[in-house]
């Protein structure tokens, strides 16, 4: 959490050696308060920075930070009203619209990740059809599970009968790995990177093999950023003002990595080398882009759709809700 900053007086006027006049001094407008739901994830890049770098309170918020170990419990806080705007995995926002839930809507697209997320394996190990028989360690309900399932139905593997899913919690995957409990893991950044950095482990497939990643650019759990709506609704002047933040704290992301990541470091506890390699493993999307990306019908969103429709069949989620009917652009 991050502290509350100090409201202050200005416009008061005082004479040498006498007291301000009652009728001069006014009090400046308080900031806009934002809680915002965040993680180590790359897509919590921009919003962290934006706090870090003193951006969003040049524009008088004051956006508090507050940290989720999953998307599904980041998701949880924004239904409760515990946090205003988030950055998620669409596999969470998905499951809730599959079950109607209409407090939410989508309102931007940070990156495209395809390539710090993936499945690792020892090196012996030289294709999916490898794996059978072997234990995979991946957090469920996640875009690294929709990732293997994708992976393995590709293949010819059943998730059921030739290969053992083991449900991990991503912070938990390295140690697994370590310890010889899993031959495989689905994982994203920061514990790709911890893992991938070990002795003799490869990367068999990131994201950019996912089947719907070369039609439309979709990886296996995609980040967007989502509001409350009543906090919308009632805030539409902050919203605009955090998304011209957070999008130019992409651009810096996008083109001046070395700048952008000694804001995170702290944040991900990677070394410095290892963080900028991170920022720019992934592309970033500018504010000029988000019109195309949240256009409907559209290449993404009608990608989206299609990953609804796949979680279906995988018995993810029980019913495809119709995406676009959770797109809100106004805010751009």
């Amino acid at each position: 959490m991050f502290t509350t900053r100090r409201n202050f007086l200005k416009g008061a006027a005082s004479l040498a050696g006498t007291a301000a006049l009652p009728g001069l001094v006014q009090a400046a407008a308080a900031p806009q308060v934002i809680n915002y739901g965040g993680s180590a994830w790359l897509g919590h890049y921009p919003a962290y920075i934006g706090i870090k770098a003193g951006l969003f309170a040049a524009k008088g918020l004051d956006v508090k930070w507050q940290s989720f170990g999953t998307s599904s419990a980041r998701m949880s806080g924004l239904l409760s009203g515990g946090v205003d705007i988030a950055c998620t995995g669409i596999v969470s926002a998905l499951a809730l619209m599959a079950r109607g839930s209409r407090h939410f809507s989508i309102i931007g697209v940070p990156e495209d990740f395809g390539r710090v997320e993936g499945l690792l394996v020892r090196s012996g190990i030289s294709s999916v059809q490898a794996l059978k028989g072997k234990k995979i360690g991946v957090t469920f309900a996640s875009s690294s599970h929709l990732l293997v399932l994708d992976l393995l139905a590709s293949a010819g593997l059943s998730p059921d009968k030739d290969v053992s899913l083991l449900n991990v919690p991503a912070p938990e995957l390295p140690a697994a790995f370590q310890s010889g409990q899993i031959d495989a893991a689905a994982v994203w950044t920061p514990q790709f990177n911890k893992i991938r950095s070990m002795p003799d482990m490869k990367v068999l497939a990131d994201d950019t093999g996912f089947s719907l990643y070369k039609q439309y650019g979709v990886t296996p759990g995609p980040d967007v950023l989502v509001i409350r709506r009543e906090f919308g609704s009632g805030n539409a002047d902050a919203t605009r003002k955090f998304l011209q933040v957070y999008f130019e704290a992409c651009v810096m992301l996008r083109d001046k990595p070395e700048q952008a990541a000694k804001y995170l470091t702290e944040l991900t506890n990677l070394p410095l080398a290892d963080q900028i390699a991170t920022v720019k493993d992934a592309s970033w999307y500018d504010a000029g882009q988000q019109k195309t990306l949240l256009k409907t019908p559209g290449k993404f969103i009608d990608g989206l759709q299609k990953l609804a429709e796949m979680l279906v069949t995988h018995k993810q989620i029980d019913k495809a809700p119709v995406v676009r009917e959770w797109v809100d652009a106004t805010y751009l």
